[in-house]
């Protein structure tokens, strides 16, 4: 991608990953090729670009990417399959696996299945498609490979699933069991990411495959559209196009937030972990409020983008907007840092700073 060669971010966010990774860990990649579902969303940016740029070093032989593009293809996916031969894209709708040619993703060594909906106006825009890649195109995917000769499936849950947590259990360990709703507006997507774990527990018991699961927390930086409608995209697209900081709450819900670089070195440390295990990948402090936050990206945005709007609260119009939002957001990681040596170390103010400085270079990649 030639704006993103320019980009000192993207550079140094790729090598922070690949250093990251223990030498065991890269060797684990040599002579795979891997299957990334949801290839063109937000995670899929960095996923993506990390495999692309260091395919020579890890050996790696080929990587698929499959979207239906829902949202849109973003400009930077196409402009790195041209740069890269070994990268292969295909336009797929897992919910309707049958109809794909299975032969170009039958000898896959390792697959990350991230593709779903993640932003909550979008998923109570597309439940029932949010319901679908979760379930059918888990499902899909699971049954299609349990008896092949593969290294490691990984599937995208969510902090989600713990639902709006008791305050004892806050940071929250794997071992809770969540306080989720089953009826309303977010239940389309923790639900069928907490079902997307039972489907992956039952396939890796009974076909011994090599599963792992991670529910990411609150993961924010480059690759986000700024259309998201998640608060970190929001906030940054506010501080580039000079505009107030709106909050559609009173700012004082409370979360850890993890950037995007180092929510990846969790990802693939999981991917290469055996045997079964789910794994909490995100910050553990600080925790901190929406308003805090949005503090946050005043100063950095005054710092990079002569920012001078100042923070307000609105309702939003989103009827639904805030029906069973968790008013707390904070993971217990050492399980991640025991077992596949997780340490994040980039704070929120360096995140935000390195969010703005990504977009202030050029790096608008849709």
């Amino acid at each position: 991608m030639e704006s993103d060669k320019k980009n000192t971010i993207y550079e140094t966010d790729l090598q922070y990953i690949f250093q990251k990774l223990r030498e065991s860990e890269r060797e684990k990649l040599n002579n795979s090729t891997i299957l990334v579902t949801g290839c063109g969303g937000f995670l899929g940016y960095y996923l993506m670009s990390f495999f692309a740029k260091y395919a020579n070093e890890l050996k790696i032989k080929k990587i698929i990417g499959i979207d239906n593009f829902q949202l849109g293809k973003p400009k930077w996916l196409t402009e790195l399959s041209k740069l890269n031969d070994k990268i292969e894209l295909y336009p797929v709708d897992i919910t309707q696996f049958s109809l794909f040619d299975h032969e170009k993703i039958n000898d896959v060594d390792y697959v990350l299945h991230m593709a779903s909906i993640a932003s909550p106006t979008f998923y109570r825009k597309y439940p029932l498609e949010t319901i679908d890649a979760n379930v059918l195109g888990l499902r899909a995917l699971l049954d299609f490979y349990k008896n092949k000769d593969m290294k490691g499936l990984l599937f995208f849950s969510s902090s989600e699933v713990y639902g709006d947590p008791d305050p004892g259990y806050i940071p929250t360990p794997e071992d809770y069991r969540g306080n989720v709703s089953m009826i309303g507006p977010r239940a389309c997507y923790d639900e069928s990411k907490r079902f997307g774990e039972t489907l992956c527990y039952l396939y890796a018991e009974k076909f011994r495959m090599p599963i792992s699961i991670v529910r990411p927390f609150n993961t924010y930086g480059p690759g986000m559209r700024l259309n998201d409608k998640r608060v970190p995209a929001d906030f940054a697209k506010a501080v580039v196009e000079n505009k107030q900081l709106v909050m559609y709450s009173d700012g004082k819900p409370t979360r850890t937030f993890c950037y995007v670089a180092d929510a990846i070195v969790g990802y693939i440390k999981a991917l290469l972990y055996e045997p079964f295990d789910y794994f909490n990948i995100g910050m553990d402090k600080p925790e901190i409020s929406v308003k805090e936050l949005a503090e946050i990206y005043k100063q950095s945005g005054s710092n990079i983008y002569n920012f001078n709007q100042s923070i307000e609260f609105k309702e939003s119009e989103e009827p639904s907007y805030l029906t069973d939002n968790p008013s707390r957001r904070c993971p217990d990681i050492s399980k991640a840092r025991n077992l596949i040596g997780y340490a994040p170390s980039i704070s929120v103010v360096e995140g935000v700073n390195r969010f703005l400085t990504f977009l202030k270079e050029g790096g608008d990649i849709h």
